[in-house]
């Protein structure tokens, strides 16, 4: 991030193949560095922005030559003069704001002077009455009787007073609004008469209603002064899928007999300054808060519609993006009800406010919780359209497309600018916001499957056989020469399908391409090798890896078992050395067992054909490994040079023994900070320990009263509902991170990131739920659900097909402000769905995260 202190520091150059469109280039700027250290840079070459945000302005000076540099820029944009010339247009706004049915605002009036075309025509705004002028002078009689019906009219409610004010972009900060009280019909005509000869085109002069203070009841006897007003300022931005979120709200208080205005009042909290004003319970307060939430997203939401509907050259660029809005309100009564009622829209006006409240806090306290910035939601979104802009035209190799439940894969691709066609159902409104962009990304697809529905997706298919794994050095030099052959000039290659894995590290080997080393792979491939490898990493650096290790014998034929139980304690887990999905997994208490589950897995799963895509072409080799008490969890890691970069944590519930299926899951973690830490660390140094460097990785550990053991790595991308579930409560998508690490960009990540709400979700099986499936829970019915916001549908499976070694068909899941809020909506959910049940006991999987 750097601070451009004035316009000359940077220069806009055309861009190569964009006509009409320019690079930013920066040659000066301060920049800042941990612990507080800000430098004055030069840079020569000049860097080349990827993100741009200015404070805007038509007047001479910075802000007019900012406004300059931020059109058409090819880098993406917080904000343009285009847009900001609508956010400052009160009579638009307000007219928007008054069509949303959770925004209030003041009763209004409006004299407009040959209106723009987004005021023409539409639907009528409660509480707004659009006057139309086509010309300035001989206009008293309208005037008059316009004003004189406003005055008397029921809109204006309990108003003593209104305000006469022109309304244009010109006007910004150059008027006094003028306060007449309601009974005065002839000062209010002949102001609003003076201001009409000011008009231009496109402006308009308002008359609305001064929202009367609240009076708030004080216990005992009232304080002695003037009777006190509360504007409330809430800033909220765009964050992942252009959906807005509240990020700060903070208070002015004045005297009521005067207006209130940003820079003449000292910033405060909602409590305080309701608390100074008469309304200190934590209930009203709360209610208060979720009131201006509603409304400042309601806004938001508003206004990036609007913009959804305008062209390039009126946003001011085709990356030109309104980022994060300033809502200013005023509380008032509404219907014998505390109302924010929203006043005006802007651009910086509030954020600055909260920066001030938070300046007072820059000093640590102790006992006081760190809150977010106002900003941060803001920052991710800079930092998201960053990494999508770095990534425009990159030229990526796919190896491996998956089954069903990597549609989302083609989903993504969708929003980030790949020109994907539509197949099976509608995508998601979060995945459909992708207006007017360049490609994204070039995709190019190894499959084995000819018939692939992803083969018709990508730019280049290449079908090849990647399921001969004991061929994959042969096969990394002949894909190489393939990719060779075809002129693709590959900027990365990366693979988030088990099968592939190794494939991949060798054919990136092969071309030069960033990843993790083929060895490291195949370490982490192979589960017994990943314990025994880690049991012997006895440090340095401390804790070492030997500390999450779980001892462990490999299986090749029945001989195997028999030196296995002599060595591995009982009970223990049996599985597949290279297998997914926990199919072929099981619980075994002695030999005999171990013997018998054996003889079924060599008998039953020889090859891929007989259960596709959990990898049997690597053979259907076991292993035995101690069973290890405790709390299962997943951490999902991005890595790049060695460096940990982000990591996620989610808890799952108890597993369905003796099979050890996945029943639910739960995220953010609900374990203590410091268990949190140690599960990261364990992870973090397995991964490192097995020589995995650069990439985005599962892990999955067991928390017992001994701290973290490892059960498996993963050496890729989480599977399940992972991505989506990080993506929804983090607005970190993890597809993005392997793709950027994959060209030898370092994705920039949240070090401690915050979930914005609570998921809880179940898994259902087919075993267990053929009938409901099948009837009145369906996939349509669970995909409509998921469509109205009432659940979480991930599909992991196509068909309903029962099987003794059986995966998951599907996840659902309920979000809430807390993990006993979204728990509880997911149990009745599951209840009133048919998938709880007394051998399928909701209750019981979800109170492990109480």
């Amino acid at each position: 991030m750097l601070l451009c202190l004035s316009p000359a520091w940077l220069t806009k150059v055309p861009a190569p193949g964009q006509p009409g469109e320019a690079a930013l280039l920066v040659s000066k700027a301060v920049s800042f560095h941990p612990g507080g250290l800000t430098f004055l840079d030069d840079f020569v070459p000049p860097r080349r922005a990827t993100y741009f945000l200015a404070g805007l302005g038509l007047g001479p000076g910075p802000g007019r030559e900012a406004a300059e540099l931020a059109r058409d820029l090819t880098c993406p944009t917080g904000a343009s003069a285009e847009l900001a010339r609508l956010l400052e247009d009160r009579l638009l706004t307000r007219r928007l704001l008054a069509q949303q049915g959770d925004v209030a605002v003041p009763a209004t009036l409006a004299f407009t002077y040959k209106p723009p075309a987004l005021l023409r025509g539409g639907d009528a705004s409660p509480g707004l009455r659009l006057v139309e002028l086509n010309g300035k002078e001989g206009q008293e009689t309208l005037v008059k009787e316009e004003v004189g019906a406003f005055l008397h009219s029921e809109a204006l409610g309990d108003a003593l007073q209104v305000a006469v004010k022109l309304s244009g972009w010109r006007w910004r900060g150059r008027q006094a609004l003028r306060l007449y009280p309601r009974t005065e019909l002839d000062p209010v005509v002949d102001t609003v008469l003076a201001l009409l000869e000011k008009l231009e085109e496109e402006e308009s002069v308002l008359v609305e209603a001064v929202c009367p203070p609240a009076r708030l009841p004080f216990p005992g006897s009232p304080p002695p002064g003037p009777e006190l007003a509360l504007r409330i300022c809430a800033v909220v931005c765009r964050t992942q899928g252009d959906r807005p979120l509240l990020s700060k709200v903070v208070c002015g208080v004045g005297r009521g007999d005067r207006p209130l205005r940003h820079q003449n009042s000292l910033p405060r909290t909602l409590e305080v300054a309701l608390a100074q004003c008469g309304l200190g319970e934590a209930s009203q307060v709360t209610d208060m808060r979720r009131r201006v939430k509603a409304a400042a997203e309601a806004a938001l939401a508003a206004v990036l519609a609007l913009e959804a509907g305008l062209s390039a050259e009126q946003r001011g660029g085709r990356q030109a993006r309104t980022d994060f809005l300033g809502v200013d309100f005023v509380l008032t009564v509404a219907g014998r009800a505390l109302t924010p009622v929203a006043l005006e829209l802007n651009g910086g006006l509030c954020l600055e406010a909260c920066g001030a409240l938070e300046g007072l806090w820059a000093a640590p306290r102790p006992g006081l919780v760190a809150e977010e910035a106002a900003a941060a939601p803001l920052v991710e979104t800079m930092l998201r359209r960053s990494a999508r802009y770095l990534m425009e035209g990159k030229q990526l190799l796919l190896l491996g497309a998956g089954g069903v439940s990597k549609k989302f894969v083609w989903e993504a691709a969708r929003d980030y600018g790949l020109k994907v066609p539509s197949y099976g159902p509608a995508p998601s409104k979060s995945s459909s916001q992708c207006v007017a962009v360049l490609w994204f990304l070039q995709l190019h697809l190894v499959e084995s499957d000819p018939n692939h529905f992803a083969s018709q997706l990508v730019q280049t298919f290449i079908h090849f056989d990647v399921t001969e794994h004991q061929r994959d050095e042969e096969n990394a030099r002949l894909l190489a020469e393939l990719v060779r052959a075809r002129g693709l000039q590959l900027d990365g290659c990366f693979s988030y399908w088990d099968d592939c894995l190794v494939l991949t590290a060798l054919l990136c080997q092969e071309l030069g391409l960033p990843c993790s080393p083929p060895a490291a792979m195949r370490l982490a491939k192979q589960k017994s090798r990943t314990q025994l490898h880690l049991l012997c990493r006895h440090g340095p650096p401390w804790p070492a890896p030997s500390l999450y290790a779980v001892p462990c014998c490999p299986l090749e034929s029945e001989a195997d078992v028999d030196k296995a139980v002599r060595q591995v304690p009982l009970p223990g887990v049996m599985k597949l050395e290279f297998g997914a999905g926990a199919v072929g997994v099981r619980l075994v208490e002695d030999a005999p067992q171990c013997h018998e589950h054996f003889s079924r897995i060599a008998r039953d799963l020889q090859g891929e054909a007989d259960h596709p895509g959990i990898g049997l072409g690597w053979g259907n080799a076991m292993l035995l490994m101690e069973f290890i008490e405790g709390t299962e969890h997943d951490v999902d890691l991005v890595l790049f040079g060695g460096r940990l970069l982000a990591a996620f944590v989610s808890d799952n519930g108890p597993t369905r023994l003796p099979g050890f299926t996945e029943t639910a899951a739960c995220m953010p973690t609900g374990l203590a900070p410091e268990q949190e830490a140690q599960l990261v660390q364990a992870a973090f140094r397995c991964c490192l320990g097995c020589g995995l460097l650069d990439g985005v990785f599962n892990v999955e550990l067991k928390l017992t009263g001994a701290g973290p053991r490892l059960i498996e790595i993963n050496p890729r991308m989480g599977g399940f509902y992972l991505r989506d579930w990080i993506l929804e409560l983090y607005g970190v998508d993890l597809l993005l991170a392997a793709a950027m690490v994959a060209c030898g960009l370092r994705p920039a990540l949240p070090a401690h990131p915050r979930a914005r709400g609570h998921l809880v979700g179940i898994m259902c099986l087919v075993s267990q739920h053929l009938q409901v499936l099948s009837s009145t829970t369906s996939r349509e019915t669970l995909q409509a659900l998921h469509d109205q916001g009432l659940l979480r549908l991930n599909l992991l499976e196509e068909a309903l097909v029962p099987g003794e070694y059986e995966e998951p068909y599907c996840s659902v899941a309920c979000a809430g402000p807390s993990p006993a809020e979204a728990r509880l909506r997911l149990l009745g959910l599951c209840q009133g769905l048919g998938i709880d049940g007394p051998h399928y006991p909701i209750a019981y999987f979800l109170s492990h995260f109480k």
